[in-house]
């Protein structure tokens, strides 16, 4: 039993070391270009080759509706991320392809979307696109937590059958995110995915994992820029090694790994504060995006022991104004005040000053009906605190009608 501690202890600190390392680049992932002019010799080379095979064997091949022969420049990059997978051999990238265009037949993926599959319990919770970082990728996010239950899991995965559905589910949840793909040189061709670890039942999901990381990885080559876990448990090397054979090194390179307490943070470098989901430390909530791009919200840290005031100016009588405010592990004192702008009006306390426990997730959201002109504000007083903390808000002032 000894000798096995330092074996565990090695990998769980190589995963986080390797965490530190890729958060330790700029805050959003430069995926490829697949601009022609900026390939190498030999895999410009390997790129004419795997056309010239698919030309002979497969001259009418589609894919995502793009022809892959003929010359649309779209094709470059379908075909430049098979290649990438299989380190640019154009007899691999050639296998590779044909294989997943197989698979995509026998599937009927290109109609996957429209069907109804009926897992509209598992929307918005297990698999759904939401948002985009800050380079713009759309941002996939999985979460399977809810499989604790067993009831649930056995409604969702009791049999051949059902897995076969969830599969398929999963694959349209996929497909989604590929739609909302530029597949263009120099433009937008990869998604960001972030996956909760928490109450992730490794047991029960074994044979899904050694099922859908193949699946992806062999029909869905180079779509994800960067994946996330979040809520990482101690037992992830356990899971780690159980995923790690059907991952390639290039897909391994892209991880993520964040532990508990330290999610919002980490997130926040990837994807801003209004296009998070709120249990993640985001303002954003289901349905918030269907009429367009949310209001931006304004990022800032406090320092340990310092008290932060936010102001909320130029307010006149009758307007309604409504906020919300998030710091990343909170533990900090929150309280909000109206300030009238005559001389000789007296301050009303609009939220009395309280302690915001480490454990809130959501953000507070605040509305308030001014009588007077004048200004809100928002106080955030993290003095018993040596920690520097990220914190975000934003604001909304309805005028009064007229």
């Amino acid at each position: 039993m000894e000798k096995s501690r330092p074996t565990k202890k090695s990998l769980i600190g190589s995963l986080m070391e390797a965490a530190s390392t890729t958060l330790g680049r700029s805050s959003s992932f430069k995926e490829d270009s697949y601009l022609i002019s900026h390939l190498k010799t030999g895999e410009l080379k390997a790129l004419i080759d795997l056309k010239k095979r698919l030309s002979s064997s497969f001259p009418s091949a589609t894919m995502w509706g793009i022809p892959l022969v003929g010359g649309d420049e779209r094709a470059d990059v379908v075909l430049q991320k098979f290649l990438r997978a299989r380190d640019f051999s154009a007899s691999l990238a050639h296998a590779m392809l044909l294989r997943c265009l197989e698979w995509r037949a026998e599937f009927a993926a290109d109609g996957v979307v429209e069907e109804k599959l009926g897992f509209e319990e598992l929307e918005g919770v297990v698999a759904y696109m939401h948002g985009w970082d800050r380079a713009g990728h759309p941002v996939c996010y999985n979460g399977y937590g809810v499989f604790k239950d067993r009831a649930k899991y056995d409604r969702v995965f009791g049999d051949g059958e059902k897995l076969k559905r969830f599969l398929r589910w999963r694959v349209q949840v996929m497909e989604r995110g590929v739609r909302l793909l530029q597949l263009k040189p120099g433009g937008i061709n990869s998604i960001i995915q972030v996956t909760d670890m928490k109450d992730f039942p490794r047991r029960e999901l074994r044979e899904l994992s050694n099922q859908i990381l193949p699946l992806f990885q062999n029909n869905y080559p180079e779509m994800v820029a960067i994946k996330v876990f979040i809520n990482v448990p101690w037992y992830f090397s356990m899971i780690y090694s159980m995923i790690s054979p059907f991952l390639t090194e290039r897909t391994k390179s892209k991880f993520v790994i964040v532990r508990n307490g330290n999610v919002a943070e980490t997130l926040y470098r990837f994807i801003r504060p209004e296009l998070l989901p709120v249990q993640y430390g985001g303002f954003s909530r289901p349905g918030d995006l269907k009429n367009g791009p949310p209001k931006p919200a304004t990022e800032f840290t406090i320092k340990g022991g310092e008290k932060v005031n936010l102001e909320i100016d130029r307010i006149e009588a009758g307007a309604t104004i409504t906020w919300d405010i998030v710091v990343v592990g909170w533990e900090v004192y929150y309280s909000a005040e109206f300030v009238p702008s005559a001389k000789g009006s007296f301050k009303v306390t609009v939220e009395k000053a309280r302690r915001i426990s480490p454990a809130a997730e959501a953000p507070v959201h605040g509305l308030f009906t001014s009588r007077e002109a004048g200004k809100v504000v928002l106080s955030v007083d993290n003095t018993g605190s040596r920690r520097r903390k990220v914190a975000a808000y934003r604001y909304f002032i309805s005028k009064p009608s007229v």
